[in-house]
């Protein structure tokens, strides 16, 4: 990204007249170290995954580029759907919470949060806050307290990206004559979006507009040469400053003889088509335009004291979608400004110096940038860690709430899940007789597909188990036959077992499903289930089932193949490790179902790169342990 804007923005830099060499290669050297760090730094951000280590990585990098020690992040949604948040860099814990206690209206990100949409501010400058008349005893008393004088905000707001933000950047940072490419604007720095007017000593461009051209290439008369109009937000992505480029104003040289145009068109029935009224503001064909260059030397919106540039023709904006509404065949009529849409503002970010100290405007200028590239990043994040909140609501609905009281049976389980959300389930029922029902499966795939597969196979597990429980392999055929017949393409695994009333036993069947592991003071070993295929690949499912008669002190863990895969390790190993961490217990861990099953777990999936939180596979533990 850097190496093509930088080559947007070379000839006119170098073009300028009234400039040295020497000038021009300090000021493109000043712009490449720019555009170098910002894509550094957005290449950074964009690596970030996760709300909090975006917010993280933001207050690094704006403490790079503003000269900062310290700052914090205030994440709080303006459509009030959370999730909020607060971050802080170089600041514990409770500090932030002393600094919460400074009234929310006399705090930088307050005026940015609290502040009507028409009237935020860009950014709040505090380069002294002791020298404020008007602050806050509070906050007075908390500065001092915790040793700043100086704070510097702006907000984080959701704006689009544009691949012409660099370019922007490096143009608010005062390259005279350049107009920004493209990008989002935003009034801190204002990064020139779209066609803009022509620059001191540049020759008009705007819309190319050649001698008896207009700006959008048609045919004109001498003299009524007018540029095309830029669009607000005009450029590769996003919204932008307004740019409203007129070029070509005044006497032309005659026009060029050139391909005929539409409306000069000859009707093959009745001749030349009837010139129409020229669009209103324009005069009449022939005629000089009444105020030539109505725009030129007037500062962009957002660029305060800025010089406006010429546009790049290699890089126009996007207009308005559809034909102008008015057109005369000599003069298109102006495309009326369409309003940018408003930016989602999701919160402020604030960076705090030790003492009195102001940034200079090029910092201001490329930090207001990256926020808005920051805010584009966060709105993204946001956006997915509201669908994984929705989608954990949807499965946690579709799991038990909380496990059943069974007597004679102590019962605890485990349940990690994906970033996509899978299809694996668990279930404890207590069955007619006293008799208990415990189940574990996964449904093939991942996302919502698998979740609302796991939930048709859950409710139809709970419904066989309750009807014809005591045979295991009955209910799974049943399970099998629904399955076929709702779901003909989806794959499932699932394990059914059965503890009757008043015996320490339990009858099992599994289909595809991984072996129980008994464990207990003088064994642990995985039960001799016979292997059966998935749910839903054979026409006709049917395995026998197997009963382990548990001695007493020893517990029967149930577990998904989630549990395997997330080892990183081939199964035969994974479940060699799986042996092994249940062995390795201590007595009075094994004694305890709900410790063992942390302990399995801590040994099995220490923190580390195969059991990040961005693991697809979902994690079922079962232990259950026959006290009757």
């Amino acid at each position: 990204m850097a190496g093509i804007e930088l080559q947007r923005l070379l000839r006119p830099a170098i073009a300028h007249p009234a400039e040295s060499p020497a000038a021009s290669y300090d000021r493109l050297s000043a712009w490449a170290g720019d555009l170098t760090a910002l894509h550094e730094l957005t290449g950074r951000l964009a690596r970030t995954t996760e709300l909090e280590q975006a917010l993280h990585e933001i207050l690094r990098a704006g403490a790079e580029l503003l000269g900062a020690r310290r700052g914090f992040a205030v994440l709080q949604p303006a459509d009030g759907r959370g999730p909020d948040a607060r971050v802080g860099y170089g600041i514990g814990a409770a500090e932030l919470g002393t600094m919460e206690t400074v009234p929310r209206a006399s705090t930088s990100y307050g005026r940015i949060l609290d502040a009507p949409a028409a009237t935020r501010p860009a950014d709040v400058c505090r380069p002294d806050l002791a020298a404020e008349p008007d602050l806050h005893p509070r906050h007075r008393d908390v500065a001092m307290r915790l040793g700043y004088g100086a704070g510097y905000a702006v907000p984080l707001a959701a704006t689009g990206t544009g691949a012409g933000a660099a370019a922007g950047a490096v143009t608010a940072a005062g390259a005279p004559g350049t107009a920004g490419t493209g990008g989002d604007g935003g009034p801190a720095g204002g990064a020139a979006a779209g066609r803009g007017h022509p620059g001191p000593g540049q020759p008009d461009q705007g819309g190319m507009a050649q001698p008896g051209q207009t700006g959008t290439g048609q045919r004109t008369p001498p003299g009524a040469g007018h540029g095309g109009a830029g669009h607000p937000g005009a450029g590769h992505g996003g919204a932008g400053h307004p740019g409203a480029g007129h070029a070509g104003y005044g006497p032309q040289e005659p026009a060029a003889p050139g391909p005929a145009q539409p409306d000069d068109a000859v009707h093959p029935d009745h001749g030349p088509a009837a010139p129409r009224p020229p669009a209103p503001g324009h005069p009449a064909p022939g005629l000089p335009h009444p105020h030539p260059h109505p725009h030129a030397g007037q500062p962009l919106p957002g660029q305060p004291g800025g010089t406006p540039g010429p546009v790049h023709p290699e890089t126009p904006g996007p207009g308005p979608a559809g034909p102008p509404p008015y057109r005369t065949g000599a003069h298109p009529a102006p495309v009326p400004p369409v309003p940018a849409a408003p930016a989602a503002l999701l919160g402020a970010v604030e960076w705090l110096y030790d003492g009195p100290a102001r940034p200079t405007d090029r910092q201001r200028r490329i930090a207001g940038l990256y926020a808005r590239r920051a805010g584009d990043h966060l709105a993204r994040l946001l956006d997915l860690a509201r669908a994984r909140t929705a989608a954990d609501g949807v499965r946690a609905a579709l799991l038990p709430a909380r496990l059943p009281r069974v007597p004679g049976a102590r019962v605890a389980v485990r349940h990690r899940t994906g970033p996509l959300g899978g299809g694996d389930f668990y279930d404890v029922l207590p069955l007619p007789d006293g008799a208990l029902g415990l189940a574990v499966g996964s449904a093939g795939g991942g996302g919502p597909a698998a979740v609302a597969a796991m939930g048709q196979l859950r409710a139809g597990l709970r419904a066989y188990a309750v009807m014809e429980g005591e045979d295991p392999v009955a209910v799974l055929s049943d399970l099998e036959l629904l399955m076929r017949l709702t779901e003909p393409g989806r794959r499932a695994t699932a394990l059914f077992a059965y503890a009757p009333p008043g015996r320490r036993s339990i009858v099992v069947a599994g289909a595809g499903h991984c072996p129980p592991l008994v464990t207990g003071p003088w064994r642990t070993e995985y039960a001799e289930t016979t292997l059966s295929a998935p749910l839903g690949m054979l026409t006709c499912w049917e395995a026998p089932s197997v009963t382990i008669d548990p001695a007493p002190g020893e517990t029967v863990l149930l577990y998904t193949d989630g549990l395997l895969h997330r080892t990183g390790r081939p199964t035969d190993q994974a479940m060699t490790r799986l042996h092994h961490a249940a062995a390795t217990a201590p007595a009075p861990v094994r004694d305890d179902p709900e410790a063992l099953t942390d302990h399995v777990l801590a040994r099995l999936l220490p923190p580390g790169p195969h059991d990040g939180a961005d693991h697809p596979e979902d994690v079922v533990l079962l232990a259950v342990q026959l006290t009757g």
